[in-house]
């Protein structure tokens, strides 16, 4: 057996020719995102009746500076919008390309300085009108507007009375909100405009959605709610709120897995599958894969035609308005994102584009779902990557560590997984204690457990490893971005004789100076996630333990060789994070590679640095495991 050829760093880390693609509403062709000047920006493409390309693209935008993430259409096929900040910040400005127009334009909706769009939604009832969330007038408050799409015209509906507020639309233009109440519990309420007063319709125990409540759809005809519930229940399940009497009925649920939230913190598709007018036809649950339950008997015969296109998981997926013509792209372990077109009245089905057509999947590494027991019994899914062509003997490992921590691994492609198995790696995901998707039992466990039983889930999961024979125990790293970075230097500090090397990827190397420094209208909502799993930097003797839990505190225990990398705009992390600890560990002597980006925030968008960041984790990884170097 042998390894195969290395794959260069840029095949996985470079833009991808398409991807992210969606069918206008009339069904006559679709816009997707691709590279213009080395970003990401949106294209558009006519389509024939069979669902061909029709004549050339049209790039719509013209971002040189970042790459667009993500787009969506509107109820008129004229205008399409999309998000973008400025070098990372996460203020999100909300802008609209017409077109129509002979040279697409893109324009600023939100054009006030400072300020961020946190949803935008087709106002119900109201063609060519969005309601939109923004924190314009006081940047620790987000209002509720209307926008007029063609004119551009923003009107305020209703004004936040508290940062804990935030607002969308019920029935005929009824205001709702959703607070965090006196118990931090989230209260949904209605609103009267005439008496300017609330009546509380829906209360949920704050400890159970550390997030937030969500989904949170409100239907159709504006009297319910969807509800991602955990109500009286481990696990969370559909339910349809009725938003008069609060009354919650069971639409639909899976006997052992969660609502897939994982939308709830990345750009992946959501849990509810809407048609145009907001009817439900599915819902996605998410074990060691994704299942789909159809909920529409129209949508059952489509998700049964789609599903037979690709071994992987349905993730991106648009139609007409009719339903007839969609757009499909797919999970899959060893190849990103093929999408189709299938038009659903013909049954034709055709390969639109892979957006990485020179990656081979069988070159690259199977990821298998594996089980490890933590030392107190809790179950940990996991995901395990070993590298094609070698045995699976001793192999040097290392450990990823998803981020939130409120999030989790799931089965699907990752560029850095694929690299490092490629480079001869064993490659370990551990969905440690206070992952979400897996009940509210093994969230809660990781209440009070930084860098405690959180770490241990880490240990027991490379004892895992070496006792089945796949790791070198003298060879492992520990790899992690965000919350994942802050665990790889507790690895180092904590555990010092356990990991080989770490890297830090926008990682938290001081928990109270983490959460001092976190923007205004974030703060109310730390009430159920930070403030209640670690603690409160304004009580004394918290932030005494705070301390003890930040590997700040322990960096003369810290003796192998650490990588970090951050972005000079994080507005979540902040640089200062990354600074301290690499000043700390540089007066000792600790060999410490430090990346730093002037033009990113909280994870690297732009491409030059995905490549500069996994071309400089390579070459660390391989001086201090062996691996192998492109």
């Amino acid at each position: 057996m042998a390894l195969p050829d290395l794959i260069p760093v840029e095949d996985f880390f470079s833009p991808p020719e398409r991807a992210d693609a969606t069918i206008s509403p009339d069904g006559t062709r679709i816009a997707y995102l691709a590279p213009w000047k080395d970003r990401l920006n949106v294209w558009v493409q006519d389509l024939t009746p069979s669902g061909g390309f029709d004549g050339d693209p049209r790039c719509v935008t013209a971002d040189e500076t970042r790459s667009v993430q993500s787009y969506q259409w509107t109820d008129d096929p004229r205008w399409l919008l999309y998000l973008q900040d400025s070098g990372g910040d996460e203020n999100w400005h909300l802008f609209r390309v017409d077109l129509e127009a002979p040279e697409p334009t893109a324009v600023d909706l939100t054009p006030f300085p400072g300020a961020r769009v946190v949803s935008f939604e087709p106002s119900r009832g109201r063609p060519g009108r969005m309601t939109v969330s923004l924190n314009a007038r006081d940047a620790a408050e987000f209002d509720l507007h209307e926008l007029d799409v063609a004119t551009g015209e923003l009107t305020m509906l209703a004004q936040s009375p508290g940062a804990a507020r935030i607002w969308t639309r019920g029935r005929e233009g009824e205001l709702l909100s959703t607070t965090l109440n006196e118990n931090s519990d989230f209260e949904i309420s209605r609103h009267d405009s005439a008496t300017d007063t609330t009546s509380s319709v829906l209360v949920y125990e704050g400890a159970d959605y550390p997030l937030g409540v969500f989904p949170a759809q409100v239907t159709p005809d504006g009297t319910g709610m969807w509800v991602g519930s955990s109500r009286g229940t481990d696990r969370t399940r559909l339910v349809r709120a009725d938003l008069s009497t609060g009354e919650e009925t069971e639409v639909d649920g899976h006997p052992d897995f969660d609502i897939d939230t994982r939308a709830q913190v990345s750009t992946l598709p959501p849990p509810l599958i809407l048609d145009h007018r907001g009817e439900l036809l599915g819902v996605r649950y998410l074990g060691e894969r994704q299942v789909v339950h159809a909920l529409d008997p129209h949508f059952a015969e489509v998700l049964a035609e789609l599903e037979k296109l690709s071994e992987g998981d349905v993730a991106g997926l648009s139609s007409d308005a009719d339903g007839r013509r969609w757009i499909v792209s797919f999970t899959h372990d060893r190849d990103p994102g093929a999408t189709w077109f299938y038009d659903h009245s013909t049954g034709e089905s055709r390969l639109l584009f892979r957006p990485h057509p020179h990656l081979d999947p069988d070159a690259l590494a199977p990821m298998t779902a594996v089980t490890v027991p933590a030392r107190d019994g809790l179950e940990l899914p996991s995901y395990l990557t070993l590298p094609v062509g070698v045995e699976p003997e001793n192999l040097p490992m290392v450990l990823m560590v998803h981020g939130g921590p409120w999030a989790r691994d799931a089965w699907g492609f990752d560029p850095t997984v694929q690299l490092l198995a490629n480079r001869g790696y064993a490659v370990l995901q551990v969905n440690f204690r206070g992952s979400v998707g897996f009940g509210k039992a093994h969230m809660k466990a990781a209440i009070g457990e930084f860098a405690g039983k959180m770490h241990d889930d880490l240990i027991d999961a490379v004892d895992w490893a070496v006792a089945q024979g796949y790791a070198d125990p003298d060879r492992v790293a520990i790899f992690g971005g965000s919350y994942g970075g802050y665990a790889a230097l507790v690895g180092v500090a904590f555990t010092p004789d356990r990991f080989a090397a770490a890297v830090d990827y926008v990682g938290i190397s001081d928990l109270a100076n983490f959460m001092r420094n976190q923007p205004a209208f974030v703060r109310p909502a730390l009430a159920n996630n930070w403030y209640r799993y670690v603690g409160d930097p304004a009580v004394p003797e918290q932030e005494a333990d705070m301390l003890a839990r930040s590997p700040i505190s322990r960096v003369d225990r810290i003796t192998a060789p650490l990588m970090v990398a951050q972005g000079a705009n994080d507005a979540r992390v902040v640089k200062a994070e990354s600074d301290n600890i690499v000043a700390a560990l540089r007066e000792r002597g600790v060999d410490v590679e430090y990346l730093l980006k002037e033009d990113e925030g909280h994870g690297f968008v732009n491409p030059e640095n995905q490549l500069d960041l996994h071309r400089t984790a390579e070459r660390f990884l391989a001086r201090h495991l062996g691996g192998r170097r492109g």
